[in-house]
């Protein structure tokens, strides 16, 4: 996508699946090896009853929409602002809503509404990212 293409207000909505398979690799790659995540034993004894998924497994789907979708290939993160609302499950759907808030043309970025939304329409994450998208 073109910067010239993007205007304030426009939305992008991705569905992605908080899979076993994805909460592993993530441990594995990141060496976060916490038992709430991959014991459900241990889960079990927590306050949320069974295990969760890392936040930031459920916060890198918006990096894939950022530079993957929208806005797209090229996309630089700049900063991103996350804050964790709600506990994600395995097995559970998300959804990654990111909104132009703010576009810059003479330096090529833009503010953007990250959120992260459940099923059940509670959102389990906001944030605001900018980027630059050459």
């Amino acid at each position: 996508m073109d910067f010239s293409d993007i205007g304030i207000g426009m939305i992008n909505r991705q569905e992605f699946l908080v899979s076993e398979e994805r909460v592993k690799a993530f441990a594995e790659l990141t060496g976060d090896m916490n038992p709430v995540h991959l014991d459900e034993e241990f889960a079990r004894t927590t306050q949320f009853g069974r295990r969760i998924a890392h936040g930031m497994l459920v916060a890198s789907f918006i990096s894939k929409v950022l530079g993957r979708d929208f806005p797209g290939d090229g996309t630089i993160y700049v900063s991103q602002k996350v804050r964790f609302r709600r506990p994600v499950f395995i097995g559970d759907k998300v959804t990654v809503e990111v909104e132009v808030t703010e576009k810059n043309d003479e330096k090529k970025r833009l503010i953007l509404r990250t959120d992260v939304i459940s099923e059940s329409g509670e959102k389990v994450i906001i944030g605001e990212a900018e980027v630059m998208k050459p």
